[in-house]
């Protein structure tokens, strides 16, 4: 475990007024949860620099890109934020480890669209909704899950995380028709009616059912030939 500091509230802000109970000391997946229902103005984000950014491991390599956000807001009441949502395009996945014309460049991005991964013909669209936020503690750790050893071990969530995180976000995740409610820290901020935030963490894909791969067998593990199920995932959104 590695103990992430806090340098306390950023501009006054407590976020999201609607719930102040709740575990506040680790990364976790559980059950979809109820979505917040917000008050206050409600800010657009800025889709020309919110993104969502992923990077998928086996233990022969990674590769990484993002996903553009194609829709979503904040609802802001004084200083705090009372609900929050947003809507990536799976379809417009990029991949950023390799050039286009790199015709593996092209077979990766058809397989991830595939009903092996995203199975984005059905389901175009991924979607984030708030449930809950709570301030970070000054004595909340995040907790590293232990990873099968390579040269590509996926990056740990503490190493993810930001430096002095603000607060735990808690929403519920939507992917390839499954909604699960996902925990992470983040660091956020808000100043004249514009909000930021960055998150970075790991999920377990196969909550969503994107198992191709997975590395469940012990001699797939042996030979090296499974794809990690941990992806690392990084928000960065504004709203103003």
């Amino acid at each position: 475990m590695k103990l992430l500091k806090t340098t306390g509230i950023v501009s006054a802000l407590a976020l999201v007024a609607f719930s102040c109970g709740g575990s506040a000391d680790t990364v976790e997946t559980k059950d979809a949860q109820e979505v917040a229902a917000g008050s206050g103005q409600t800010l657009s984000l800025d889709h020309s620099t919110s993104k969502v950014n992923w990077r998928g491991y086996k233990p022969t390599g990674q590769h990484y890109g993002i996903i553009p956000i194609t829709g979503g807001e904040l609802t802001v009441e004084g200083n705090e934020i009372t609900a929050g949502n947003f809507t990536f395009d799976i379809t417009a996945l990029e991949i950023h480890d390799m050039e286009k014309s790199d015709e593996n460049h092209t077979k990766l991005w058809n397989h991830l669209q595939s009903d092996d991964f995203f199975d984005a013909t059905n389901y175009p669209e991924a979607k984030f909704e708030v449930t809950e936020i709570i301030s970070y503690g000054s004595g909340n750790l995040v907790e590293d899950k232990e990873e099968f050893a390579s040269d590509n071990t996926p990056k740990s969530a503490s190493e993810l995380a930001p430096d002095s995180p603000t607060h735990w976000i808690s929403g519920n995740l939507t992917m390839r028709g499954t909604t699960k409610n996902i925990k992470f820290p983040a660091r956020i901020s808000v100043d004249n009616n514009a909000v930021t935030a960055h998150a970075g963490f790991n999920i377990d894909r196969t909550e969503w059912g994107l198992s191709y791969g997975d590395e469940a067998g012990v001699a797939n593990k042996a030979a090296d030939r499974f794809i990690y199920n941990s992806v690392s995932v990084e928000f960065d959104i504004k709203a103003n």
